[in-house]
């Protein structure tokens, strides 16, 4: 988990700006979007700013926030902002405000472990069922078993575990591990499910539960 600074004129919390973030787990800081702001930073690992409109203040906030603190840039802008976008913005990375949760966390988990004045990572997170999840290397152990998982297979098992006991239907997992712009239908999660539940053994497929009409959900112990 990742404490992140969010900055915006635009808004009145993280959600309005990127909605993603109220289905992550990192701590977020809300400040406007201004120099004045600069005194009131927390410590973070990580600044996202609200660049969706007023381009050319937010782009001059960006160079005094390269100048004065140490810490990566996430930049939220629209479509339309992507033709002016340079290095001038001293950013890490950006975003549209639709971004998924997957292509969130990956983002600031690229950013962060890229970032050499990022604090060293924490250990793998486990739990009660004795899995652990490493979002750094993409591996995941149970038992100290390493997993044999496809990329999907890891981002749904990792996506699954950071709600335990929450119930997700098979539509909703289709859009946030494959995103909006899948096509395929939601037979693919039950495939990756059942493969999922093959790969983690008999001693632990139940980890993912089947609730019946409904979805999936995961269990924090077997």
């Amino acid at each position: 988990m990742a404490h992140l600074l969010l900055l915006s004129n635009h808004a009145e919390n993280a959600a309005e700006v990127l909605p993603a973030l109220e289905l992550l787990l990192h701590e977020i800081s809300f400040l406007p979007a201004s120099t004045e702001s600069l005194s009131q930073v927390p410590e973070c690992d990580a600044v996202i700013l609200d660049a969706r409109t007023d381009l050319i203040p937010a782009r001059s906030l960006a160079q005094i926030l390269h100048a004065n603190l140490n810490l990566p840039l996430l930049l939220v802008v629209s479509e339309g902002a992507l033709g002016i976008l340079n290095s001038e913005w001293h950013a890490a990375d950006f975003l549209l405000p639709s971004a998924i949760p997957a292509e969130l966390d990956a983002r600031i988990r690229l950013m962060l472990a890229t970032n050499p004045n990022t604090a060293p990572a924490p250990e793998p997170a486990e739990n009660t069922s004795g899995l652990r999840i490493d979002e750094l290397s993409y591996t995941a152990r149970i038992d100290n078993r390493m997993l044999d998982l496809t990329y999907k297979e890891f981002e749904l098992l990792k996506y699954l575990a950071q709600f335990p006991g929450r119930v997700f239907t098979r539509e909703q997992l289709l859009h946030e591990v494959w995103g909006y712009d899948y096509y395929g239908g939601t037979r693919t999660v039950d495939v990756h499910v059942r493969r999922l539940r093959a790969k983690l053994g008999t001693d632990h497929e139940q980890l993912i539960g089947t609730v019946r009409n409904v979805g999936y959900r995961f269990h924090t112990e077997t």
